[in-house]
């Protein structure tokens, strides 16, 4: 499938769909955990199917799980039965640490289970493309040195950091390229720690590094979709449009209006309905209020796909997802009935 096409008809085709990072949920239809989820690559094609099949999406996600490369590593991750896994302390702190940290072999922890899951879910998904997820380095050097502790180091220790930065980039290319011999057409690199940045540290410490590992896998059968839920995300766009990517996923603590406003319009930008807030705690009737709102002030911008701001959690209700998809499905058929009019 050729994925520069995919991008160009999302921004310039007919009547949009909507894309959100629905995933997560399917826990509820496959009657399992979280934590039994993660670590079998069957439940987690079965899952991306039985989504696609309620959900008419642009494409089918993976499921967002920022622990994976960094427990590859060494990390230790903690498992909730219901909760994503996280990792917790360090395992750089010194620059002995940061030289003899080992890049991991493709399979090492869970990440064969999740290129294993890709292979499994393009036999079940035909229809649309299959997208896989990775964390960015700079996110990923905040999880094997702390997250606190890796903006320090961007003063304090940058040839530290910078030796990490490299790893975590030589693993990732290397993951991607695993995913994509097992069939995924696309990646989402989320880099959220990197949204905390200034512009200039955000440029020697994320940027860079991004822009090498697009570079190494992104082409015209393949496509790097950039995530970034940081605050800071609306200073940051030169930065963010320098890692060479021409999709880009950002979080609801920023104004999407004024982000698309930052974006070329031949590049695609998808958000931002609160995962955490509305998705998972709000009413339906909030949700169909928000959605509205946010369609009436992007959705004049061809280039704008109306998604979640990050991944939506396992437990969420499926009538609010469902209302999600009712409401700008009806958004929609009435601009078209709009356009016919006029």
């Amino acid at each position: 499938m050729n994925m520069y096409n995919w991008v160009d008809g999302l921004i310039y085709g007919g009547r949009k769909k909507a894309f959100p990072l629905v995933t997560y949920p399917s826990v509820q239809l496959l009657y399992v955990t979280v934590r039994e989820l993660v670590a079998n690559s069957s439940y987690q094609a079965l899952g991306m199917r039985l989504i696609a099949d309620r959900y008419d999406m642009p494409a089918a996600v993976s499921y967002m799980d920022l622990s994976v490369e960094a427990e590859a590593f060494g990390a230790n991750a903690v498992y909730g039965v219901d909760d994503v896994p996280t990792i917790t302390g360090s395992i750089v702190e010194t620059e002995e640490q940061a030289n003899s940290l080992r890049v991991p072999e493709v399979g090492d922890g869970r990440t064969g289970i999740t290129v294993e899951g890709i292979r499994k879910a393009v036999k079940l998904i035909s229809d649309r493309p299959v997208i896989a997820n990775c964390i960015g380095p700079f996110s990923l050097a905040g999880r094997l040195m702390n997250v606190n502790n890796v903006m320090v180091y961007c003063y304090e220790e940058p040839e530290m950091l910078h030796t990490v930065l490299k790893k975590g980039t030589e693993f990732a290319v290397k993951y991607c390229k695993a995913l994509k011999e097992a069939g995924a057409n696309g990646v989402i690199l989320a880099e959220p720690l990197a949204g905390l940045l200034s512009p200039e540290l955000m440029s020697e410490f994320s940027s860079d590094y991004v822009r090498q590992f697009v570079d190494a896998v992104q082409d015209k059968n393949f496509v790097v979709i950039y995530h970034n839920c940081g605050s800071a995300v609306e200073k940051l766009s030169e930065q963010i449009l320098d890692t060479g990517c021409i999709a880009f996923h950002f979080g609801d603590s920023i104004n999407m209006q004024n982000m698309l406003k930052l974006i070329p319009r031949n590049y695609l930008v998808m958000g931002n309905i609160s995962p955490s807030r509305l998705f998972n705690n709000g009413t339906p009737t909030q949700i169909r209020l928000e959605t509205t709102r946010l369609l009436e002030a992007c959705g004049g911008y061809r280039n704008f796909v109306i998604s979640s701001g990050c991944d939506v959690p396992p437990l969420t209700d499926f009538e609010n997802i469902d209302i999600f998809f009712k409401t700008v499905e009806s958004y929609y058929y009435r601009q078209s009935l709009y356009d016919i009019i006029d």
